[in-house]
């Protein structure tokens, strides 16, 4: 019998972590060669402060980050707990200094995995790369300014997770539902030393979306008259004559109280409109729109 060609045929049900670098498009050359020189020597480190045997570990190559399967024989609480808090502390020791600290997103699944001449294969391969690439995990990492994010799979939360262990904490992790290519699936994100994570509900508006009321046309100011005056509406009006039928409640309003005698003003305005009450002017004042030789200043 072909022992090797029985092996090839035969799925080994591991645990499979796809670790990926933030950003690594930004390195130049050499900064992505020590890039990676970091990687390895903070996951290797772990593995031996967790006593987890290289022969266990199979180790493949990605360019900006490593795919890693474990060995069945080895618990996978030591890897969601010793073993990552080793990760993650070695990190931070890397990071010490660093203008740009290096981030990682580790994603990770349990599944049936083949093994070959040039590296795994299989649907449990798959999901842990794309959990550990999901938008999601990028968001989370930029938003908390985290070293690191890991996203499990809805089965290994529930198989190994909620049950706890040493160094893992259930309450520490967040739910959320990924649209991934096969599909939508469940994942839990988690930010080694931090309380469970809040997920965003939706994801964030496009840069044009931004910018669509800022008629100053400066990234990241919003327009002073939106947030003052929500019925300033003359660049329509002078345009086209629009119809604006504002609700008006200050007039309804004495010394910071409610009239409930007062009635709600409502009007229909062609051109400019101002209504002012209670008001006390100091100097004199001017209200309304200066038209023909009267708007015009005397030299």
């Amino acid at each position: 019998m072909d022992h090797d060609a029985m092996d090839l045929a035969e799925a080994r049900y591991e645990l499979v972590i796809s670790v990926d670098a933030r950003r690594s498009g930004e390195y130049d050359d050499v900064d992505k060669q020590r890039m990676r020189e970091r990687i390895y020597r903070v996951l290797e480190a772990a593995f031996t402060h967790a006593k987890v045997a290289r022969d266990a570990v199979h180790m493949e190559d990605r360019g900006d980050g490593v795919l890693l399967s474990v060995a069945g024989r080895i618990a996978v609480t030591r890897l969601l707990g010793l073993w990552m808090v080793e990760v993650h502390e070695n990190l931070r020791d890397e990071n010490r200094g660093l203008s740009v600290p290096l981030g990682l997103r580790v994603g990770m699944h349990v599944g049936p995995v083949r093994h070959d001449g040039r590296g795994i294969s299989g649907r449990a391969v798959d999901l842990a790369c794309r959990l550990a690439d999901s938008p999601l995990a990028r968001r989370l990492l930029d938003a908390e300014r985290a070293d690191l994010v890991l996203v499990t799979s809805q089965s290994l939360y529930e198989d190994v997770v909620s049950s706890g262990g040493k160094f893992i904490e259930p309450a520490h992790y967040s739910s959320a539902r990924l649209e991934l290519k096969e599909g939508e699936v469940t994942a839990w994100f988690h930010l080694p030393g931090r309380p469970a994570p809040e997920i965003p509900t939706a994801a964030p508006a496009a840069p044009d979306a931004d910018r669509a009321d800022d008629v100053d046309g400066v990234d990241g100011v919003d327009d002073a008259r939106d947030a003052r005056d929500v019925s300033d509406t003359r660049g329509a009006d002078d345009a086209g004559g629009v119809d604006d039928a504002p609700d008006v409640d200050d007039a309804r309003r004495v010394d910071g109280e409610d009239r409930a005698d007062a009635p709600r003003a409502h009007y229909t305005v062609h051109g400019d409109m101002s209504q002012h009450s209670d008001n006390v002017y100091q100097q004199p004042v001017h209200i309304g729109r200066i038209t023909g030789d009267a708007g015009r200043r005397k030299g």
